[in-house]
């Protein structure tokens, strides 16, 4: 096994915890175990990844983030959710595809990686959508490189540029650093977006982009990098307006509030200026709870 999948020295993070996590946890709050929360068929990705039949989404417990205001936190910071063998994460895997799933999302995996390989390998053969990482864009580069075989679409998101932002926020001084590079090892990767005859994304990069209330000068310094560094239609932009002031966004006063319609169009007509306009934009009637699936073990029902 590559050093950097060892979890007993564990390093797949940019935290770099270095705990045995068989008898113990580190930052992400894991142990050596998978657990999930919800495998199920989801409609509330963007068009070309959920489509018409839904993308076949893995909810797994536990993060490397700590972001005050995530709309998961019952799994992301509590860890709520169930304990699976790779055995029955495999069938999960191949039961989200006889269920119709245009591709498998596995959302938040990091912290679980080496068992997530381990499963896919045990279905390469059965296993013929594409398969999504779907995280916070807090990355090591090195580990994207250990994925070339593994992952189709990378969905990051890209949550800052200023690392007082991202240390206040999601308790992550170094985010940019890391999330930078990442993308771009991960846009070299898999090369520019490919889409099947339906229109839905077979390989690439979606970066998403949740804009914040009071930090649309940030957003745009993102726009601006992703403009300046990244080659030329080579990602899919999704810019998010969905943020409401959850978990523990009550403690910070600046983010105690949705993003207006003024903010979230100076960024969206930023975006626009800059030509990065292969992507999606989001209505504000997302800015709602009830686009936050609830976690009820659903589709983890395995023998």
């Amino acid at each position: 096994m590559n050093s950097l999948l060892d979890t007993t020295c564990c390093q797949l993070c940019p935290r770099t915890c270095k705990v045995n996590r068989t008898v113990s946890t580190g930052f992400c709050g894991c142990t050596n175990e998978v657990k999930a929360a919800r495998a199920a068929l989801h409609l509330w990705e963007e068009p070309c990844i959920s489509s018409t039949q839904g993308s076949g989404t893995v909810f797994f417990s536990g993060c490397t983030l700590k972001c005050c205001f995530c709309q998961n936190s019952q799994i992301s910071c509590e860890n709520f959710g169930k304990t699976l063998s790779v055995s029955q994460l495999s069938e999960i895997f191949l039961k989200l595809q006889e269920e119709g799933a245009h591709n498998l999302n596995l959302v938040t995996p990091t912290q679980y990686l080496p068992f997530i390989i381990e499963a896919l390998d045990n279905i390469k053969k059965l296993l013929s959508i594409p398969v999504i990482y779907n995280c916070g864009g807090y990355e090591r580069p090195e580990v994207i490189s250990l994925l070339k075989d593994y992952i189709d679409i990378y969905m990051p998101d890209l949550k800052y540029y200023d690392a007082s932002l991202s240390f206040s926020y999601s308790k992550a001084k170094d985010y940019f650093s890391f999330a930078s590079k990442a993308i771009q090892k991960m846009i070299e990767q898999t090369g520019v977006p490919t889409f099947n005859k339906e229109g839905i994304l077979q390989k690439g990069v979606l970066i998403r982009h949740l804009v914040l209330p009071g930090c649309k000068e940030d957003s745009m310094k993102l726009l601006e990098w992703m403009s300046e560094t990244l080659p030329k239609d080579s990602f899919l932009l999704s810019l998010l307006s969905q943020y409401t002031p959850v978990y523990k966004a009550s403690m910070y006063p600046k983010i105690n509030r949705r993003v207006t319609t003024y903010e979230y169009n100076k960024v969206l007509d930023k975006a626009i200026s800059l030509g990065l306009t292969q992507g999606f934009m989001q209505e504000r009637s997302s800015a709602s709870s009830a686009y936050t699936p609830s976690f009820q073990l659903e589709g983890l029902d395995i023998e």
